[in-house]
């Protein structure tokens, strides 16, 4: 499949999803399914380029396996986190801040994010239409980061979600295992894994298009829809992330500082 059929066809099959998370959306006045969707679209259109993509198999099945385990793993993650709960905050807030346009303000919202998986996807994309075949090199450091990307993002979920389930932290902060480092570890794990397609692209004419999808990761957590929402939320629900803050990296895990 050409290239660019391949990308215009992974942007109409993620807007159709984002289209039936809005339109179940408006049954349930639960935006949440769209976290999990994101990431399995995201992961889907790394198979989908690897499945159809003109690169020889190994480089193609690189992409596939990457992908498609940090979609897997994260769409599913999100999916048991969010599944029969009340919606996100981030999402309430939202809705009261439109209000009458909500709905159609919601569905901008939600094509958005197809437009956004999309730009992310640059990188997997760029890979499986190269013409070079892998180097041992940048198979081995991208599966190194690669597994250490998917292994502490999932280390740091199962952390939270292990305080979270008990009554007694209820309204505290998580400081146990890598929250105690960072304020954010899943980020900072998450943000790893797209660098992974900038190593498989290395030295061929579209590596500059991989560099896209790490930047624009990094900058909509670290300064857009993650730290500063989350914080945000945290802070004025919890008293003691005041100290969490002052002694905890914010993203970056560090040793935490004592004051």
């Amino acid at each position: 499949m050409p290239a660019l059929s391949a990308l215009l066809l992974g942007f109409v099959l993620s807007c159709m999803a984002f289209i039936a998370v809005w339109v179940r959306q408006l049954k349930t006045r639960n935006a949440g399914m769209v976290d999990p969707v994101w990431s399995w679209s995201m992961g889907a259109m790394g198979v989908l380029y690897a499945l159809v993509g003109s690169a020889d198999l190994t480089t193609r099945l690189m992409v596939g396996v990457i992908a498609g385990a940090w979609g897997l793993r994260l769409g599913t993650h999100l999916y048991l986190r969010n599944a029969g709960k009340p919606e996100d905050g981030r999402y309430r807030r939202l809705r009261t801040d439109w209000g009458e346009m909500a709905d159609r303000r919601m569905l901008q919202f939600f094509i958005f994010q197809a437009v956004a998986a999309s730009l992310l996807s640059l990188g997997m994309w760029a890979v499986c239409w190269q013409a070079r075949p892998l180097e041992e090199w940048q198979i081995i450091s991208a599966l190194v980061l690669a597994v250490l990307s998917l292994g502490g993002e999932a280390l740091a979920d199962s952390q939270l979600e292990r305080f979270r389930t008990r009554p007694e932290n209820k309204g505290r902060v998580c400081r146990s295992g890598l929250w105690g480092w960072s304020r954010h570890p899943n980020y900072f794990f998450e943000c790893l894994h797209w660098p992974c397609y900038t190593l498989l692209a290395w030295d061929t004419p579209m590596v500059w298009l991989s560099f896209i999808p790490p930047i624009v990761m990094a900058y909509l957590l670290i300064k857009v829809s993650g730290i500063p929402l989350n914080e945000a939320e945290a802070a004025a629900k919890r008293p003691e992330y005041a100290d969490y803050i002052k002694t905890t990296s914010a993203f970056i895990p560090f040793p935490p500082r004592r004051f």
